[in-house]
């Protein structure tokens, strides 16, 4: 039985495994140019960050209606749930859909509409964090956020990915900014491509809680003291760091010098369809390759909850099921 997590950086649409994109194209009367979903994975194999996104978003284009993007996020919550899964705050990409004629709201009320039930039906509680693309200008995303703010009760938190390095996230200030009058949370991607002074950016001028990936703060012992002294979490994925080439081999990967350094690090699975595994596999890979104690693993399932958007009843739970788990195990 996998120990019991949350999962906090796990993009939905990277969750489009090659066998639903076929049944929803095939469904939405699309072509896709691969023969079958082996082809399809063949072309799993990137050179970098920009490569992965091209296929990325050429794929989206399969999903149209509410109904398909609850089957996207039904099928993740069901492989999550095997996974040991609790809690799940899921980012989705509005404007990758919006950008090709999908309106914002079909977006939003189909992965709701899986969600809402997921507790009854997985459970799973689960959350929906809004991202804007650090690669379009600030107008649209100050425009995808107007559109969500009649959608406020589904939304939790607002964040920044897509191609990280020459997209500074300083130009986000101001949507941020009213992200956080909104009542939003507001996390952000830095540190993966793009050197340690993007994760001093994110925390400064986007004043963010979180920081998705954020491996490369391990090259600045300041803000590795300041990480560790403010207990702000790090949303990690080693599978996709790999896959990636932003580290060259799981064992070289640093979440064990994060642990050891004091860190909030969790582990997450990003985009798992592409990546090549799920956020248990990205835990049993990680702790063979870099020989990860008992301790350490609990650690990484600790801190998943502890930076969680939970709220307190709902994270003691959580915690105290994991700590009635690690009892059954010693």
């Amino acid at each position: 039985m996998p120990i019991p997590k949350a999962e906090l950086h796990l993009h939905i649409e990277g969750t489009l495994e090659p066998e639903l994109a076929f049944a929803l194209a095939e469904r939405n009367g699309i072509a896709l140019p691969f023969a079958d979903p082996d082809a399809l994975r063949e072309a799993y194999a990137f050179a970098d960050l920009q490569s992965f996104l091209d296929l990325y978003y050429e794929l989206m284009a399969v999903l149209r209606t509410p109904r398909d993007f609850a089957d996207l996020a039904d099928a993740y919550l069901r492989r999550a749930q095997a996974d040991g899964v609790r809690h799940a705050e899921i980012f989705f990409d509005p404007q990758a859909h919006t950008a090709r004629g999908v309106p914002f709201d079909v977006v939003v009320e189909g992965l709701h509409g899986a969600l809402s039930t997921s507790r009854d039906r997985y459970g799973i509680s689960s959350a929906l964090i809004m991202c804007f693309l650090r690669d379009q200008p600030v107008d649209s995303a100050l425009e995808t956020l107007a559109s969500a703010e009649r959608h406020l009760d589904k939304i939790i938190a607002v964040g920044l990915d897509s191609a990280e390095v020459g997209n500074p996230a300083a130009r986000f200030a101001a949507v941020f900014e009213r992200a956080r009058e909104l009542g939003l949370r507001c996390v952000a991607h830095a540190g993966e491509e793009g050197p340690a002074e993007y994760v001093w950016e994110v925390l400064d001028v986007l004043r963010v809680e979180r920081v998705d990936h954020g491996i490369r703060s391990m090259e600045d012992p300041e803000l590795v003291e300041r990480l560790r002294a403010e207990r702000i979490p790090l949303t990690v994925c080693p599978f996709s760091n790999v896959r990636l080439r932003a580290v060259d081999h799981l064992g070289f990967h640093p979440l064990k010098r994060m642990l050891e350094a004091g860190l909030v690090a969790t582990v997450n699975s990003d985009d798992p369809a592409y990546f090549g595994g799920y956020v248990q596999e990205n835990y049993d890979g990680v702790a063979a390759a870099l020989e990860l104690t008992d301790d350490q693993i609990c650690t990484l399932a600790r801190n998943s909850f502890e930076a969680s958007f939970l709220d307190e009843a709902t994270r003691s739970a959580y915690l105290a099921e994991l700590d009635a788990y690690i009892r059954g195990t010693d």
